[in-house]
């Protein structure tokens, strides 16, 4: 209750700052659209956010999202999903691509964060959720991303767009074919702002998650999510995070919400606790309120019933002799990740063996089968992994074999 005073409060005061900016006359026209098409700050009920009731044990969950998944992030496992393939419109989670661009074109050094970038008329006319920019404004790379990723203005989603690509359709192109990289095989993008209502502009709940996982791999994003409330225009615009779960989740780290009236409410949401990760993806929710009370019911599911197992040798690899190898060993590698998404009750009684033969034959590339790495629960195998070799290693060729026989014989080894 403390918390839900201190956050009006704070609302309150807020507004009162900022009424002589709202105030302005083309702000005051533009906001009516803003409350027709897309939800900002829809009232929720603070309730929802409590975590007194348990959280559902293994293949017992139940939600009234229509279409959502659960996925960790370090491993990519899913451990629910409901209608996760069906196609639909995602409103303005369509913006995690268009951040996930972003980013990458920052850490690839083609724009910066402090860069100006001019808003092109375009990008003034777009409606909805936005911080009303006007033609001809700049604003840093940085502001930008910040009133995207908080408050989820598509004036500067667009802008964005335009600054790295030179158009919008050049940088929605973009998009479809970074969602192709990442194997989102049921989603086409139309526009980078997911704002106007197209049944051709349509994603999953697994694509969703997909984008969402390589968007918070990159650890610059966390800087904008997980703001609950911050300015621009030299602190004289607010922002507020559409996302409630962070201020009312313990360990909200995003992601993005989105709301049209054909899309209804919808909400990829991220959280971390002792160093995991989830990922749940809600869509279509009717209400803003059976959005996040789905989203934090996947997200305390998987809390309480799963936990990352370390599969990595409990000793080192050993290198393993080559026979007739041009060099005389190859050291074996653990394919893939080191970790498993396994329930709690299991992790006790997990056993690891590890099979790698004393000797392999030339010729060996680099990623061939040497060995498994097997985790069993009981008799009941939880996971196999596959031991590989990590150098190539050539042949001896007759050639070769004469000339270290004649090194032997001339160093008196025979």
């Amino acid at each position: 209750m403390k918390k839900v005073i201190v956050a009006l409060l704070a609302l309150s005061l807020l507004a009162a700052i900022l009424s002589p900016a709202l105030a302005a006359p083309d702000w005051e026209e533009a906001l009516p659209v803003f409350l027709e098409e897309e939800e900002d700050s829809a009232a929720v009920d603070a309730s929802v956010f409590e975590e007194d009731a348990p959280a559902a044990a293994v293949g017992q969950l139940s939600i009234p999202a229509p279409s959502a998944i659960l996925m960790e992030k370090e491993t990519g496992k899913v451990i629910y999903e409901k209608n996760a393939d069906e196609k639909l419109e995602p409103a303005s989670v369509t913006k995690i691509m268009t951040i996930l661009l972003v980013i990458e074109a920052i850490e690839a050094g083609k724009i910066s964060l402090d860069e100006m970038v001019t808003t092109s008329a375009h990008a003034a006319s777009h409606g909805g959720t936005q911080i009303y920019l006007e033609e001809g404004e700049q604003m840093t790379v940085r502001d930008m991303l910040k009133s995207v990723v908080v408050s989820s203005a598509n004036d500067a989603a667009v802008a964005l767009a335009e600054h790295i690509s030179g158009s919008e359709e050049t940088f929605v192109a973009r998009m479809n074919e970074r969602a192709r990289e990442l194997g989102m095989t049921n989603t086409n993008f139309t526009n980078c702002t997911g704002l106007l209502d197209d049944p051709t502009h349509v994603t999953t709940a697994r694509d969703v998650a997909i984008m969402s996982r390589e968007l918070i791999r990159h650890d610059m994003v966390k800087e904008f999510t997980t703001i609950w409330m911050d300015t621009v225009r030299n602190g004289q615009f607010g922002l507020t995070n559409t996302n409630k779960l962070i201020y009312y989740y313990k360990g909200a780290t995003g992601l993005k919400t989105g709301f049209t009236r054909r899309s209804m409410y919808c909400l990829s949401a991220t959280a971390e606790r002792n160093g995991v990760e989830y990922i749940a993806v809600v869509m279509h929710c009717d209400t803003s309120e059976q959005r996040f009370e789905s989203a934090k019911a996947l997200l305390n599911y998987a809390f309480a019933n799963y936990v990352l197992y370390d599969v990595y040798p409990d000793t080192p690899l050993l290198p393993v002799r080559v026979v007739l190898g041009k060099m005389p060993y190859v050291q074996p590698l653990l394919e893939g990740g080191s970790k498993m998404l396994v329930e709690k009750d299991k992790a006790s009684s997990l056993e690891k063996t590890v099979e790698v033969p004393n000797k392999v034959n030339a010729p060996i590339k680099a990623g061939d089968r040497i060995g498994t790495l097997t985790v069993k629960a009981g008799d009941q195998i939880v996971g196999e992994y596959p031991i590989v070799a990590a150098d190539s290693v050539g042949k001896l060729s007759w050639g070769d074999l004469f000339v270290q026989f004649l090194k032997l014989m001339f160093a008196g080894g025979l």
